[in-house]
């Protein structure tokens, strides 16, 4: 009688162990920036909170730097089911839909209010968008504003003719484009090695990607010009958010809303921290000359011409209720 009760509870046990294990779903979620990147940061964090909240049954393994998939491949790799769940720049997808560029318009939204408002005024076309290629946004953050490096002084847009400016977008092209510069597709994973070797000397980014990169390595000069703030997306293939049970996606929900709401408020605060840690490794940050600004702002103004003719009667109306 022992020995069967004995089989019969080392039965159950491992019924339960078994339902246990195939109840946890593991998710893969490839990133482009590295481990101390705040974004990344925040993802990990985001990661830990989901496994807590689900009580261990939705455990998401971030892979940050490009280590599974480089950045630009990350929304395909999404879309075609390589990967659950993952970190895009969606300007850097402009090219498929001119709507996912609206946030790196120069000068349309270049400070968080505004930024936010932008990013309120778009979701629901964004979101309309990726659901057409199965996937749905979970979160967004968006990098401090945009600024200039260069490996020279830069006074008016003239200096920036014949440079090798790094592009990641269609709108950093063709920034690249109107001053005369030659534009070179480079990830930010790669921005360190193209410095080094001279592939670039001159590009638009945030402070924080400065400073990941070291770039006061190659390069000592640094325009606040508060350009646009580019978003990072957090997306999830639908067919993966729908196959989890509903406690499971609470909890991806949940902890969805509260990265973006650390990402925006940690975006704030570490701006001004990445311009002083510029400062300390030996660059010149300043805000650029007066013509400076204005040509750029003329570009902007360009370029959102531009960008309306490509979103049409959509683009108007994301304008018309950022504006508001």
């Amino acid at each position: 009688m022992l020995k069967k009760i004995t089989s019969l509870g080392l039965a159950s046990a491992v019924t339960l162990f078994c339902a246990t294990v195939q109840a946890q779903e593991k998710w893969d979620m490839p990133t482009g920036y590295p481990a101390a990147n705040f974004h990344t940061e925040n993802i990990m964090q985001f990661a830990a909170e989901v496994e807590s909240a689900s009580g261990g049954k939705l455990r998401i393994t971030v892979h940050d730097g490009g280590s599974l998939f480089k950045a630009n491949e990350i929304k395909r790799a999404v879309q075609g089911g390589q990967a659950q769940i993952g970190e895009i720049i969606i300007s850097g997808y402009s090219n498929e839909d001119p709507v996912y560029g609206v946030d790196s318009i120069p000068f349309l939204a270049n400070s968080y209010e505004e930024a936010r408002k932008l990013w309120d005024a778009s979701k629901e076309a964004t979101q309309a968008r990726l659901a057409k290629h199965g996937m749905k946004v979970l979160y967004a953050v968006p990098w401090p504003p945009q600024g200039i490096f260069s490996s020279k002084p830069i006074n008016t847009t003239a200096d920036l003719k014949g440079a090798k400016w790094r592009a990641y977008n269609p709108n950093t092209s063709r920034i690249a484009q109107l001053v005369g510069a030659q534009p070179v597709t480079v990830q930010a994973a790669e921005l360190t090695q193209a410095l080094a070797t001279g592939v670039v000397n001159t590009f638009m980014t945030s402070a924080a990607t400065g400073y990941d990169s070291k770039v006061w390595e190659q390069v000592k000069y640094y325009y606040n010009v508060s350009a646009w703030l580019p978003k990072n997306l957090v997306v999830v293939s639908t067919k993966a958010f729908d196959a989890l049970d509903e406690s499971s996606r609470n909890a991806l929900v949940q902890a969805a809303a509260a990265a973006e709401e650390r990402g925006w408020k940690t975006s704030t605060e570490k701006n001004q921290w990445y311009l002083e840690q510029l400062v300390a490794n030996g660059m010149q940050v300043d805000d650029g000359s007066a013509e400076l600004q204005a040509q750029l702002a003329a570009i902007g103004e360009t370029l959102t011409a531009d960008w309306l003719k490509q979103a049409g009667a959509d683009g108007q109306a994301i304008l018309d209720a950022f504006k508001q």
